[in-house]
């Protein structure tokens, strides 16, 4: 998103951290209702391009909101949504993609107020490897001739028992509803929420063994005064790095993996 649009979501997701600072407002439900408005949106071409027209007041499209909400989701949705249409934007899609990822967000907000927010972000990344190592199950979850119901029955098969509620919302939300995002977009960008969520950054570690608590502890201590701010590994397990660590945090890599150094020696060699 650019300009007035990333402007008007950066205030949405102020309103949202607001709105459920108060104890008694429930996140998940919250999150739930925003998908339902997103669905709403996302099929209804007219309705969005109405709310987000720049020659219509803020209070005129935020009323239009709230009257078409009101009695079918909380006051504390139609409150964030009616907030959303005052602002401007750069285009309508990017109102109904704004609104979904709130939703997503409302998520994790949900996940950290329960105190299990490590397992969401856990439960996310392990996922996506089991899903990037397998082509079949990946084409099942992503094929679009394959219905939505029986993608959210296979997200229920994989999940279920192994992962938390919220886990298996997100995913079956996303795999059910990609609206153009990949599969591995969508879990990236959950994961970029959740970071946000807590202030910190998350680095992808690949490694040819596990690494110990000790271990972990003083990679996190290194990387978190190299960055200036809290991060959360994900440690990927690959024995054809031979040795050392390969880590990513956004589009920075650190690679001191022996097989890294081999390819660069065999290179020099060729060249």
């Amino acid at each position: 998103m650019i300009g007035a649009s990333r402007e008007a979501l950066a205030a949405g997701r102020e309103n949202l951290d607001s709105l459920t600072d108060n104890t008694s407002v429930d996140s998940a439900k919250l999150a739930q209702e925003l998908t339902a408005v997103t669905d709403l949106l996302d099929r209804e071409v007219s309705l969005r391009r109405v709310l987000t027209d720049p020659s219509r007041s803020g209070q005129d499209k935020a009323q239009l909101a709230a009257s078409l909400l009101a009695g079918q989701v909380s006051g504390e949705t139609v409150d964030l949504v009616s907030g959303l249409v005052r602002s401007r934007w750069s285009g309508a899609r990017d109102l109904v993609d704004s609104v979904e990822e709130l939703a997503a967000y409302a998520e994790i907000i949900a996940a950290d107020k329960a105190g299990v927010l490590d397992d969401v972000e856990d439960e996310l990344f392990r996922f996506g490897r089991i899903v990037s190592g397998s082509h079949e199950l990946r084409a099942a979850l992503t094929e679009p001739k394959a219905g939505a119901a029986g993608k959210a029955a296979l997200v229920a098969k994989l999940l279920g028992g192994r992962a938390g509620d919220g886990t298996v919302r997100l995913v079956s939300s996303l795999v059910t509803k990609p609206r153009g995002r990949s599969l591995e977009q969508g879990l990236e960008s959950y994961s970029k929420l959740a970071a946000a969520r807590r202030d910190r950054v998350v680095a992808l570690v690949t490694t040819a063994v596990p690494l110990s608590d000790s271990q972990k502890e003083r990679l996190t201590g290194a990387l978190g005064r190299l960055y200036g701010r809290h991060v959360h590994l994900n440690i990927d397990i690959d024995p054809e790095v031979v040795g050392g660590l390969r880590v990513q945090i956004g589009d920075e890599i650190i690679d001191g993996t022996v097989s890294s150094r081999l390819e660069g020696a065999r290179q020099a060699l060729e060249g």
